[in-house]
């Protein structure tokens, strides 16, 4: 048996712009579970800074991270503040037939 040094994936490198940002809570918000929707938030505020999501959100850093962590459930307020810095924007559609 080979022996190969690896590095624990970070997906927070790949998600700078917001259509990467839409892509990526698009499919979270697909699941339909609150946890994967939360924790793909939280992503999304460490990939451009918790600090600097929080400083401009309003949202304390701590806050940020307790809602956004896996089983967090952070406010309609809190998640509205977070797309509007990430530049992405929720809509609502009819769902699809199965």
């Amino acid at each position: 048996m080979v022996n190969v040094p690896t590095t624990p994936f970070d997906s927070t490198a790949y998600l700078r712009t917001p259509e990467e940002a839409s892509l990526y809570l698009g499919d979270a918000l697909e699941s339909g579970d609150a946890s994967v929707i939360s924790a793909a938030l939280g992503t999304l505020a460490r990939a451009h800074g918790a600090s600097a999501m929080a400083r401009a959100t309003g949202i304390s850093r701590a806050s940020l991270y307790a809602g956004l962590a896996i089983g967090g459930n952070p406010t309609l307020e809190t998640m509205l503040r977070l797309l509007d810095e990430l530049g992405v924007e929720l809509q609502v559609r009819p769902k699809q037939a199965a």
